[in-house]
């Protein structure tokens, strides 16, 4: 249940995906409802890559996965509606260069969910065969003509006759497609719809609903269909003329060309949205225009057509027969034997037969043969054909079978003969053979070597888009980048602050050490003896701090002895090429030099006192 809910759920966010595509490209604002239904309908048959997919293609599918041997009434389930789907996709990346291929998953979710949406809107999970291949059908690549030919063989009886509820289900299924992108008001599915195709209720043969269907005007319910095949052959069409609104210098796509003002002629951008100006309106006949002739051959087309060089107007299709074609059975056709018409004919045979090696002349009686045969052949043809183009009593002549299959047969008959000429082929026969077998293999080598080469140039350029990229880029994406960034930056900090005091507690010594060497210097030069009421009030000096001493880390050692005495500067004179550690070390064991020379001179003055106070005591003595 969980995963039913899960599965809906992601269902309808890539429906909602698809549509939100849909409505991000504005089809809405255009006026017209036929053009707005072809536009949504073809970026649907885009955005799935169904126009890529042939309507052959889609029958050979449709084969394989065992639909042809259901009922129209089956159903299936979603399944094995996706299993069809896949089996489309992946058989087209397979026709597909390896430089054109389509992201097959993404394209069967997105077919698989409008298809859902479009047919099992109630959540039945199943859909009838019929359903499947006429959207199928409808929405995929191709000739509207093949579709429709398809079409009718699904709708029609073993006589070639239209089954009108067929047609009706037909049409219920296939108008559920302007449904599902929200134009039921104007082309949904209504109980008259059969009446407004086909009036009048008689038989109706594939020449007929094709006339129906490819007339102009096509059935109203149907008007949408021809339009967007119209709209894949116009894509890519250039017209060189300007835009009476919007001024552009070429169009793309329509042209239409107002047929009471003069030379006022509008893209289909502004034409589909309504757009006009000056005395055009939009009440004004419109004529639409698939591609551009210039005036030069407008000119001779209408020369050619008054003089009348010009052939009639083809039919939009070619005449069908009016019972189904069944497949001939070729198995007794016997190739008749052939009288030799003249000598020629006598001496190539004789010349054959007698001698297996042939000769030049040989060589050319035998092309002189087959010359003449292809030549009566070709004349029997373009006898056919004539007749075929004069009159319509023919195409309805019974006979007209029979001439058929005497031309297959006399076919048939001119290949087993040359099958049988071939057995005996000479060695410059086997010759070309062998030549034409090396070049085949040349050729596919080739072929798999190029297809090497495209391989690599796409991984070389994969590798340069991927080096491409800019670092700090994915270093912002990172976030364990981002984090280590940050703890490497407070580590620089705190060894910088740890550095300031360093430096600060080294100057403060360096002080004290000034101090301490000026008073040893006062010492030395006073006198060698001193009273002791002179050696007891000396004061001691106190280290003076420098008010340079928050200087930052970055000084050198020259700087951070600026101020110092010139005997610590001297005695200090390489702390450039010493470490920190070092120098206090070095200070350390001047101070407690310093400290033992001092505390020794303290002692050598009292000692000094205690002699002249015992010479003082012993003299009073004396006297006394």
């Amino acid at each position: 249940m969980i995963e039913e809910c899960g599965r809906r759920g992601k269902t309808m966010v890539e429906k909602r995906q698809l549509f939100m595509d849909m409505r991000a490209q504005n089809y809405d604002v255009i006026r017209l409802s036929t053009y707005r239904t072809a536009c949504k309908l073809r970026f649907v048959q885009k955005r799935c890559n169904l126009h890529l997919v042939d309507i052959w293609n889609m029958i050979e599918a449709f084969r394989d996965n065992g639909l042809n041997t259901l009922d129209h009434s089956t159903e299936i389930n979603v399944c094995r509606l996706e299993t069809i789907i896949s089996s489309i996709y992946y058989q087209l990346n397979k026709r597909l260069p390896t430089t054109h291929q389509i992201s097959v998953e993404q394209s069967i979710s997105l077919l698989l969910n409008f298809v859902i949406a479009a047919y099992d809107s109630e959540a039945h999970g199943k859909l009838t065969v019929f359903s499947v291949k006429a959207i199928l059908a409808t929405m995929c690549g191709g000739k509207i003509l093949d579709k429709l030919r398809y079409t009718f063989s699904q709708i029609s009886d073993s006589n070639g006759i239209m089954m009108y509820m067929k047609f009706d289900q037909f049409l219920q299924e296939v108008l559920k497609l302007p449904t599902a992108v929200f134009e039921g008001p104007s082309f949904g599915y209504t109980e008259h719809a059969v009446r407004t195709c086909f009036p009048q209720q008689k038989k109706i043969s594939l020449n007929m609903f094709l006339d129906t269907m490819m007339a102009d005007p096509p059935p109203q319910c149907l008007v949408w269909l021809p339009l967007m095949h119209r709209l894949a052959n116009v894509e890519n069409v250039f017209h060189p003329v300007e835009c009476s609104y919007c001024r552009s210098e070429s169009m793309m796509g329509f042209r239409y060309r107002c047929q009471q003002c003069h030379n006022y002629q509008l893209c289909q951008t502004c034409f589909w949205r309504g757009y006009a100006s000056g005395s055009h309106s939009n009440q004004h006949q419109m004529k639409e225009h698939s591609s551009w002739k210039s005036p030069a051959k407008k000119l001779g087309h209408a020369i050619s057509k008054s003089l009348g060089c010009v052939p009639s107007r083809e039919p939009p299709h070619p005449i069908y027969p009016e019972l189904p074609e069944k497949p001939l059975d070729l198995a007794q056709v016997v190739p008749q034997q052939r009288s030799l018409p003249n000598m020629n004919d006598a001496m190539v045979s004789h010349s054959v037969i007698s001698s297996g090696a042939p000769t030049p002349t040989k060589r050319l009686q035998h092309g002189l043969d087959m010359a003449n045969r292809l030549a009566d052949e070709h004349d029997l043809i373009a006898v056919y054909v004539s007749r075929l183009q004069n009159g319509t009593r023919f195409l309805e002549s019974p006979s007209r079978l029979d001439e058929e299959h005497r031309l297959i047969a006399r076919y048939a008959a001119r290949l087993a003969a040359e099958a049988g000429n071939t057995q005996r082929s000479t060695p410059e026969l086997a010759f070309n053979f062998d030549a034409n077998k090396q070049q085949r293999q040349l050729i596919a080598e080739l072929e798999n070597k190029n297809r090497e080469i495209l391989q690599e140039i796409q991984r070389l350029r994969l590798e340069h888009e991927q080096a491409s990229q800019q670092t700090p880029e994915k270093a912002q994406q990172n976030p364990t980048l981002l984090a280590e960034l940050r703890l490497l930056r407070q580590r620089k900090d705190e060894l910088e602050q740890r550095m300031s005091a360093l430096q600060e507690s080294r100057r403060e010594l360096m002080v004290q050490l000034e101090g301490l060497m000026k008073l040893l210097k006062a010492q030395a030069a006073g006198s060698p003896r001193l009273s002791p009421s002179h050696g007891a009030s000396r004061p001691m000096p106190m280290p003076v701090r420098s008010t340079s001493a928050c200087s930052t880390p970055t000084h050198g050692p020259q700087d951070s002895l600026s101020g110092v005495g010139g005997d610590v500067q001297e005695a200090f004179a390489q702390g450039a090429r010493r470490n920190l550690r070092n120098d206090l070390l070095v200070a350390a064991d001047s101070i407690t030099n310093t400290m033992s020379s001092l505390v020794k001179e303290l002692h050598s003055d009292e000692g000094c006192e205690d002699e002249e106070e015992a010479e003082k005591l012993q003299n009073g003595k004396e006297r006394g």
